[in-house]
């Protein structure tokens, strides 16, 4: 966590910069907006993406205006999805505070959420890059999608690990993926890097999901989501995967057929968040977020060293290691 910490502190003035741009392209003459947006912003969060937009800048340029607004831009597109993630999945709590609506209800929520969209597609064109434009238009298809696809599999019932990564790499990774993909665009980086960072990108966001998913499996008031909340929605994540294919066939198909009914009891979902324990699908899960940090290690030891290379490694820890 002090590494993480540090590395804010480094950025300190960039982010500052980003921030400013983003208040000032969100206010507007309505007061009610101005008044949700401000209590919206008032906790921001880690910034991890915005972070990477200017890592992967500063890694091989510097960070000009063009960088600032790119990370802007993605900043709000993320805001956007979580505030209509909060509505999808009835989240009434984020950060430690209400979640918009829970205090303004679902269609003052909706519309905020759509007026951030706006605002990343704006804050965007200020970029002066095509390419910023065009990785907003293709996350938030992908982001769509992702959530799409994640309904489905819940709804079909699947216990495919492929399905599984396939949704997280569209609903998560895309985004982390695009963070630096725009920060080294607008960087104008040396070609070979491109990809190498790409995939670094992509385990990290993997990495990130993987542990929210995680954290499913325990109760933490700081989430503002209770012990069990995806089982409730008939998400089947990464831990109860591994242990569905631990398990005994026998054990193992009961716990299906207890999914594949449906409405939960709060025994039922405790006794599928014990079976994920007891047969070992979060440490499963950590492991796998190891192997991920190991290949994207491999990745990044080959380019430049510098302070930005380090900050990479360091969120990549911070990731795995995070208790909220």
């Amino acid at each position: 966590m002090a590494r993480m910490e540090n590395i804010v502190k480094r950025l300190a003035p960039e982010l500052e910069a980003m921030n400013s741009i983003i208040a000032d392209s969100l206010h507007t003459p309505n007061r009610m907006m101005n008044g949700i947006v401000d209590h919206y912003l008032e906790v921001k969060g880690k910034q991890i993406r915005p972070m990477l937009v200017i890592l992967a800048a500063k890694m091989f340029g510097r960070v000009s205006d063009e960088v600032l607004y790119a990370g802007a831009s993605l900043e709000m597109l993320h805001n956007a999805s979580l505030i209509h993630d909060d509505i999808v999945d009835e989240t009434f709590m984020r950060r430690g505070r209400d979640t918009i609506n829970a205090s303004w209800g679902n269609h003052i929520a909706v519309l905020v959420g759509d007026y951030f969209v706006s605002n990343a597609l704006s804050v965007g064109l200020r970029s002066g890059s095509v390419k910023v434009v065009s990785a907003l238009c293709a996350l938030g298809q992908e982001l769509s999608l992702g959530e799409i696809d994640q309904i489905t599999t819940a709804r079909e019932h699947s216990f495919d690990t492929d399905s599984y990564f396939t949704v997280i790499r569209q609903k998560t990774a895309s985004l982390f993926c695009s963070c630096v993909n725009v920060g080294l665009d607008v960087s104008h980086a040396p070609e070979q890097y491109v990809a190498p960072m790409g995939r670094y990108a992509e385990l990290l966001g993997l990495c990130f999901q993987i542990k929210d998913d995680i954290f499913d499996y325990f109760p933490n008031p700081q989430i503002g989501k209770p012990t069990g909340n995806d089982l409730r929605e008939g998400k089947v994540t990464l831990p109860l995967l591994y242990a569905l294919q631990n398990a005994p066939q026998e054990e193992s198909d009961r716990m299906k057929d207890l999914i594949r009914r449906g409405d939960l009891t709060a025994a039922e979902i405790e006794s599928l968040v014990e079976f994920a324990k007891v047969h070992g699908g979060i440490d499963d899960a950590f492991a796998e977020m190891r192997r991920m940090q190991k290949e994207a290690d491999e990745i990044i030891a080959p380019l430049p060293d510098s302070e930005s290379k380090e900050s990479f490694r360091e969120i990549f820890d911070y990731i795995i290691s995070r208790d909220r």
